[in-house]
Protein backbone atom coordinates (compact mmCIF):
# COMPACT_ATOMS: atom_id res chain seq x y z
CA UNK A 1 0.00 0.00 0.00
CA UNK A 2 1.58 3.32 -1.05
CA UNK A 3 2.28 6.18 1.31
CA UNK A 4 1.26 9.66 0.19
CA UNK A 5 2.47 12.93 1.64
CA UNK A 6 -0.05 15.73 2.16
CA UNK A 7 0.35 19.34 3.23
CA UNK A 8 -2.30 21.88 4.15
CA UNK A 9 -2.29 25.04 2.04
CA UNK A 10 -3.66 27.12 4.92
CA UNK A 11 -1.99 26.03 8.17
CA UNK A 12 1.03 24.18 6.71
CA UNK A 13 0.30 20.93 8.58
CA UNK A 14 2.14 18.07 6.82
CA UNK A 15 1.56 14.33 7.28
CA UNK A 16 1.84 10.94 5.58
CA UNK A 17 -1.16 8.75 4.75
CA UNK A 18 -1.34 5.09 3.70
CA UNK A 19 -3.85 4.76 0.87
CA UNK A 20 -4.56 2.23 -1.86
CA UNK A 21 -4.45 3.30 -5.50
CA UNK A 22 -8.22 3.10 -5.80
CA UNK A 23 -8.93 5.43 -2.83
CA UNK A 24 -9.73 9.07 -3.48
CA UNK A 25 -7.18 11.70 -2.44
CA UNK A 26 -7.71 13.50 0.85
CA UNK A 27 -9.02 17.03 0.44
CA UNK A 28 -9.56 18.34 3.97
CA UNK A 29 -6.91 19.04 6.61
CA UNK A 30 -7.51 17.11 9.85
CA UNK A 31 -6.08 20.02 11.90
CA UNK A 32 -7.85 23.10 10.56
CA UNK A 33 -10.24 21.85 7.86
CA UNK A 34 -8.30 23.68 5.13
CA UNK A 35 -7.52 22.45 1.64
CA UNK A 36 -4.88 19.71 1.27
CA UNK A 37 -2.42 19.17 -1.53
CA UNK A 38 -0.26 16.14 -2.34
CA UNK A 39 3.47 16.63 -1.91
CA UNK A 40 5.57 15.05 -4.66
CA UNK A 41 9.28 14.40 -4.31
CA UNK A 42 11.97 12.71 -6.38
CA UNK A 43 11.92 8.94 -6.32
CA UNK A 44 14.82 7.38 -4.48
CA UNK A 45 15.88 4.97 -7.20
CA UNK A 46 19.54 4.05 -7.64
CA UNK A 47 20.62 1.64 -10.37
CA UNK A 48 23.60 -0.43 -9.27
CA UNK A 49 25.20 -3.52 -10.71
CA UNK A 50 25.57 -4.83 -14.22
CA UNK A 51 22.97 -4.56 -16.94
CA UNK A 52 22.43 -0.81 -16.92
CA UNK A 53 25.05 0.22 -19.44
CA UNK A 54 25.30 -0.31 -23.19
CA UNK A 55 28.58 -2.21 -22.80
CA UNK A 56 27.08 -4.67 -20.28
CA UNK A 57 25.11 -6.45 -23.01
CA UNK A 58 28.30 -7.62 -24.73
CA UNK A 59 29.14 -11.32 -24.54
CA UNK A 60 31.55 -12.67 -21.92
CA UNK A 61 31.45 -11.59 -18.30
CA UNK A 62 35.24 -11.41 -17.82
CA UNK A 63 35.80 -9.61 -21.12
CA UNK A 64 32.92 -7.25 -20.32
CA UNK A 65 34.99 -5.32 -17.79
CA UNK A 66 38.01 -5.14 -20.07
CA UNK A 67 35.86 -4.31 -23.11
CA UNK A 68 34.08 -1.62 -21.12
CA UNK A 69 37.22 0.44 -20.75
CA UNK A 70 38.66 -0.47 -24.15
CA UNK A 71 35.38 -0.10 -26.06
CA UNK A 72 34.75 3.37 -24.71
CA UNK A 73 38.29 4.36 -25.63
CA UNK A 74 38.42 2.53 -28.94
CA UNK A 75 34.87 3.42 -30.01
CA UNK A 76 35.89 7.00 -30.67
CA UNK A 77 39.06 5.92 -32.49
CA UNK A 78 37.54 2.89 -34.22
CA UNK A 79 35.12 4.97 -36.31
CA UNK A 80 37.84 6.96 -38.13
CA UNK A 81 40.07 3.89 -38.54
CA UNK A 82 37.60 1.86 -40.69
CA UNK A 83 36.73 4.99 -42.67
CA UNK A 84 40.42 5.65 -43.31
CA UNK A 85 41.16 2.03 -44.26
CA UNK A 86 37.94 1.84 -46.29
CA UNK A 87 38.88 4.91 -48.30
CA UNK A 88 42.35 3.52 -49.11
CA UNK A 89 40.92 0.28 -50.58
Amino acid sequence: MPTYQYACTECGHAFDQFQSFSEASLTECPECGGKLRKVFSAAGVVFKGSGFYRTDSRSGSSSSTSSTSSSSTSSSTSSPAPAASGSSD
